[in-house]
């Protein structure tokens, strides 16, 4: 069977990797010169298998206010490009921020994370891809009693989803990352998921690109989708800039562009590109560096340990798609390294980097099936694109063959939106 996959980020990439292990004539198209040099191009780094959780929750829009008055705040808004677009998404984001609804979501997300992790357990033992992977947990610290005291709920639903985790003093902090035995004085606890880890995306996904090439995938790298066209409930072809192509079944894996394209044919896609930033530099002292990832709670920003870097990425900015690199975010994601991490890396040299996620509503991706019989999707992945996109993409190919999937889909659709 011949299939076209659209867009070669981490989702599309592994998508064509299922597609053709299983013996499918695959393509993967893409305006992009080189695969994952967009949202997959410099993301936090975390493999977030346990700490994955919805964006809308209880407190939430009363958080948002207060952070709003903070000069470091992990969410901000660029009022220039708000749109109707912006606005319908973030009432629909605000909808979701009911204890059912995150529970619901919760589920859902930790439901494809945790069969992610397998696939991620499996390919690793197949492959031996090089990607300064990690399997060392995240920590998330607390700075202050108050904090810590508010993380009742989140272990309340760790345990209710039987996810492994450990409270710990700030010495069980320095245990597991002994370099924040240097700013002892600045937490006073954290929170510990082992099952989580760390990498590089951009070389995860060129890594595995190759390996997609032996199989005898064909990358149509530089060329343009103009258009999708449809006849008789079913897509009949790509309109691109290297001219028509068709294929027995088509894949949507386009991140954040995929609405765009997708509203011409009649769907849908609520998903919004949210902004984030990252900083990545050297390590100029080891034993200054964090080992695997720690999460600050109070600024929501991520410290992610790579081989020989290390990445800072956090933010959440509501700014259409607009990627312009701001310098006050800058300072915002900064200020975490060089508080926590003081001396670890260079800072001053480090690469910053604007990248777009494409959120649903409830932060749980679009899977599945769509009106048009021989269309499927595999986007919405929001901040757990890697994360979640060996599990996401496997499901997804087992759609395109007609085969049973290992996931259950109860909730994973576009049918969710109606």
């Amino acid at each position: 069977m011949k299939v076209l996959v659209l867009g070669s980020g981490v989702i599309g990439v592994t998508t064509a990797w299922y597609l053709a292990k299983a013996g499918n004539e695959v393509t993967v198209v893409d305006r992009l010169d080189t695969p994952a040099t967009e949202t997959s191009y410099a993301n936090a780094g975390m493999l977030s298998f346990d700490y994955s959780t919805p964006w809308g929750a209880p407190g939430v829009p009363l958080k948002a206010i207060k952070w709003m008055m903070q000069d470091i705040s992990p969410l901000y808004f660029d009022v220039r490009c708000f749109d109707a677009n912006t606005i319908g998404w973030m009432m629909k984001m605000l909808a979701q921020c009911s204890s059912q609804a995150f529970d619901v979501n919760k589920e859902r997300m930790l439901r494809v994370a945790h069969y992610s992790a397998k696939c991620f357990r499996e390919l690793n033992t197949e492959l031996k891809l090089d990607y300064d992977v990690r399997m060392k947990g995240t920590l998330e610290v607390f700075r202050s009693q108050k904090e810590l005291d508010g993380s009742a709920s989140d272990v309340e639903i760790l345990q209710r989803c039987n996810v492994p985790h450990e409270m710990v003093d700030v010495e069980g902090c320095v245990d597991h990352e002994p370099a924040l035995g240097n700013v002892k004085e600045k937490i006073v606890g954290g929170l510990y998921l082992p099952g989580d880890g760390t990498g590089d995306c951009y070389k995860f996904t060129n890594g595995l690109a190759k390996e997609c090439r032996k199989l005898g995938v064909e990358f149509k790298m530089g060329t343009e989708i103009h258009s999708i066209e449809t006849t008789k409930g079913k897509v009949s072809s790509l309109q691109t800039s290297a001219g028509e192509m068709k294929a027995d079944k088509y894949v949507l894996a386009l991140g954040s562009h995929a609405p765009n394209l997708a509203r011409r044919i009649g769907i849908n896609l609520p998903i919004y590109p949210l902004k984030g930033y990252s900083l990545t530099m050297p390590i100029i002292d080891e034993s200054k560096a964090p080992v695997s990832t720690v999460m600050d709670q109070k600024y929501k920003v991520a410290v992610t340990r790579f081989d020989d870097r290390i990445r800072v990425g956090g933010i959440a900015e509501i700014a259409n798609f607009n990627k312009e690199l701001n310098l006050k975010r800058r300072k915002a994601i900064e200020f975490t390294v060089k508080d926590l991490f003081p001396g670890a890396g260079d800072v001053d040299g480090a690469e910053f980097w604007a990248g777009l996620r494409p959120m649903t509503p409830d932060s749980v991706p679009i899977l599945g099936n769509t009106k048009y019989d021989n269309l499927i999707l595999n986007c919405g992945h929001g901040t757990l694109g890697w994360t979640m996109s060996l599990g996401a993409s496997r499901h997804v190919a087992s759609l395109v063959n007609g085969t049973t999937s290992d996931l259950d889909s109860d909730g994973l659709s576009i049918a969710r939106y109606g």
